[in-house]
């Protein structure tokens, strides 16, 4: 039986995550933990919580073989955006925590899944259909943790033999948190904004596609990985994947077929773009496919039917 610890699991992410470990493997076999304990939040209420800063390798190990973990998810981190406004913080925040989670599970015999992104990627990355294996020279704070983080989950594989496991996600949407800091961030403010204005500002230029991927089918996508034989895996950190290539014209089309006076204009933001001006317009996902059956349920809309659905009951949203 897995016993899994999350960090960051009051993050964008984590969030709903935890929600479905709990379903899976049962309120006792996943531990979730913070920096902060918010009131009325169904990830402190309703199972094991903990308070932990994944900064203090000493609390982290302690948490780790207290409740005997097996598996250990790395969630905590500074989105893309965000890094850009403090580089050096951002490179001590998003490594130094890797490292103690690497460390912990090398200790703790544990898997450790950890989140690579997009932004691995740079401008001299292949634009479209970008493979699983290329050139990776990115231009981002963000970005050079992600390669770090890739090639340093591949050196504690084939040193310690750590079972680590991870995906590039795209931008992620959800109908659950709001998005803290990421470049793609613009994919779910667009649906609030809609119901809530009928109108939304862009601060992503029109014909930017950037990969996207809804939430329940990232939660997915975590689960099958780490559940996937770990003799089929080689391209382990970390896996392409992807559900759709977007541009913001082609989501106010798809919100349009339910709010035909829905309005798309654009302010861009200069940093934002350059950002997302360096990441690919689509992926190749058929290592992900291959290795471990990757597969996704949401088109763009899908999405946006449910989206949109979930956001309307929601308060705040008529």
């Amino acid at each position: 039986m897995k016993r899994i610890l999350v960090t960051g699991s009051l993050g964008q992410i984590g969030s709903e995550l935890v929600i479905e470990l709990r379903k899976k493997y049962g309120i006792d076999n996943v531990i979730a933990t913070g920096r902060r304990k918010p009131i009325n939040n169904p990830v402190v209420d309703d199972g094991i919580y903990e308070l932990l800063d994944v900064n203090d390798y000493d609390e982290f190990l302690r948490l780790a073989q207290k409740y005997q973990v097996n598996v250990i998810i790395h969630l905590a981190a500074v989105l893309s955006a965000k890094a850009e406004e403090n580089p050096l913080a951002s490179w001590h925040i998003n490594m130094d925590t890797l490292l103690n989670a690497l460390e912990v599970s090398r200790i703790t015999n544990s898997m450790l899944f950890t989140c690579s992104s997009i932004g691995a990627f740079g401008p001299n990355s292949p634009k479209d259909h970008t493979p699983q294996d290329t050139i990776m020279r990115p231009t981002t704070m963000y970005g050079i943790t992600k390669v770090a983080q890739e090639l340093l989950c591949d050196y504690y594989f084939l040193k310690y033999n750590v079972d680590t496991r991870s995906v590039r996600f795209p931008g992620l949407i959800s109908n659950v948190t709001k998005p803290g800091g990421g470049t793609t961030d613009y994919a779910v403010h667009i649906y609030y904004d809609a119901l809530e204005k009928g109108k939304y500002t862009s601060f992503i230029d029109k014909n930017t596609y950037l990969d996207m991927m809804y939430m329940p089918d990232a939660i997915k996508c975590i689960i099958d990985l780490i559940e996937a034989d770990a003799n089929k895996l080689i391209h382990r950190n970390a896996y392409n994947v992807s559900a759709m290539s977007i541009e913001p014209e082609m989501i106010a089309t798809s919100i349009k077929k339910h709010l035909p006076n829905f309005v798309l204009d654009y302010e861009v933001d200069p940093i934002r773009q350059n950002i997302a001006n360096s990441w690919p317009n689509s992926l190749d996902t058929s290592i992900a496919k291959k290795e471990w059956n990757f597969s996704y349920q949401y088109d763009l809309d899908k999405m946006t039917s449910d989206m949109l659905k979930v956001l309307q009951n929601k308060k705040g949203c008529k």
